[in-house]
């Protein structure tokens, strides 16, 4: 078991990639923390790892905001004494473009999809020093965050600080033996913040000839959190079936079977 004995806090991990996760890192032997906003949601997956016999619980609250955040924690490190691994998962996006986009609704996605991901890193890492032993962090980021594109204004923005907070943060918490990297996909499940009926639904042009998949995303965030990458900092492992890599080519030759 690759995780065995480590505590794991995973944010949106109430559905699609951060729910895979979980269910993968617990059968590595982690103990689990799901980290929710919706209550439901959250209890509905500690439910179903508590009957497949792994220690779980919800910490309930917006990324968001700082007691919120810090409340979250202090459940966690209550329950299993300390947390060594995070994934920072939990995002939203929008669907406008910079002409028809809302304040409002720019503000709501840096706030949970960017300034999430700064907050709860920063009290995590703190726990983390604390504790003395270091530390994993990942940050999901996007194939938005890489490129432009027609609608998402506010989501590409968000995740193209994603990726590079999660350089500066691995920069500045290596000395404390905290690994941080990123992990980009693309069109894997279902949309963010839609239904999980969505994932079948998704058109896709790509090298692999198939949409991904949350379980894609979960084996490659188990390498970048697990000692498999003990040499990774700093990194944004893209797992996006190619979409980059065949940005530039003629569509003739795009692969779509």
């Amino acid at each position: 078991m690759k995780l065995k004995g480590q505590v794991a806090l995973v944010t949106g991990a109430g559905r699609n990639i951060g729910k895979a996760m979980v269910e993968l890192f617990a059968a590595e032997g982690a103990k689990i923390a799901v980290a929710e906003v919706h209550e439901g949601r959250g209890q509905a997956v500690v439910s179903e790892l508590q009957k497949a016999g792994h220690d779980a619980i919800l910490a309930l609250g917006d990324v968001s905001n700082s007691d919120d955040v810090n409340q979250m924690i202090r459940t966690v490190v209550e329950r299993f004494g300390g947390i060594d691994i995070l994934v920072n998962n939990a995002a939203v996006t929008d669907h406008a473009s910079i002409l028809d986009s809302s304040e409002e609704e720019f503000d709501k996605v840096i706030a949970i999809t960017l300034k999430g991901p700064y907050l709860v890193t920063k009290h995590v890492a703190a726990q983390m020093i604390r504790q003395g032993r270091g530390g994993r962090i990942l940050n999901m980021a996007s194939t938005s965050g890489m490129v432009g594109r027609a609608d998402g204004i506010a989501y590409a923005a968000a995740k193209g600080g994603v990726i590079n907070l999660t350089r500066a943060m691995a920069v500045q918490l290596a000395p404390y033996k905290i690994r941080v990297n990123c992990l980009t996909p693309n069109r894997s499940g279902s949309p963010v913040g839609m239904d999980d009926s969505e994932a079948d639904n998704r058109s896709f042009n790509n090298l692999a000839g198939r949409l991904g998949t949350a379980e894609d995303q979960a084996r490659a965030a188990l390498f970048l959190v697990s000692d498999d990458s003990d040499f990774v900092y700093g990194a944004n492992l893209i797992v996006d079936g190619g979409v980059l890599a065949m940005a530039n080519f003629p569509k003739k030759q795009w692969v779509n079977r």
